[in-house]
């Protein structure tokens, strides 16, 4: 199987740019399509918009003491490092890479393909 490729856009020449929620999540638009992005620890992560379960505002939600997402309808957890459902219900939530360039945020987004966002 070979590795996935990722297109790289900028989303802000500094965290500051953007905004974020009482818990820390912001939300950006990359190509129409919006990706939350949350910061735990010293590390950046970008995951989907809506819950994969009951399509919940994950951007509502909070990040947990141990780094996973908890979506606002049902509680569920996701971890931000690969989108694992940790509560147990058999669920992944998609997630993109950040890269931190100089002070600048960079998501990666998979490249080609028609069924590359899902």
């Amino acid at each position: 199987m070979s590795e996935k490729k990722y297109q790289y856009h900028q989303i802000a020449e500094h965290p500051t740019e953007l905004t974020f929620s009482d818990h820390g999540i912001a939300v950006v638009e990359i190509k129409g399509k919006k990706i939350c992005i949350a910061r735990f620890g010293e590390e950046w992560f970008g995951f989907a918009y809506k819950c994969p379960h009951a399509s919940g505002i994950m951007s509502e939600g909070y990040i947990d003491a141990v780094g996973n997402v908890v979506c606002p309808v049902h509680r569920y957890k996701f971890s931000l490092k690969n989108g694992r459902n940790t509560s147990g219900e058999g669920y992944y939530l998609k997630t993109y890479p950040v890269e931190v360039r100089g002070e600048a945020l960079f998501v990666g987004v998979p490249d080609g393909g028609l069924f590359s966002w899902l």
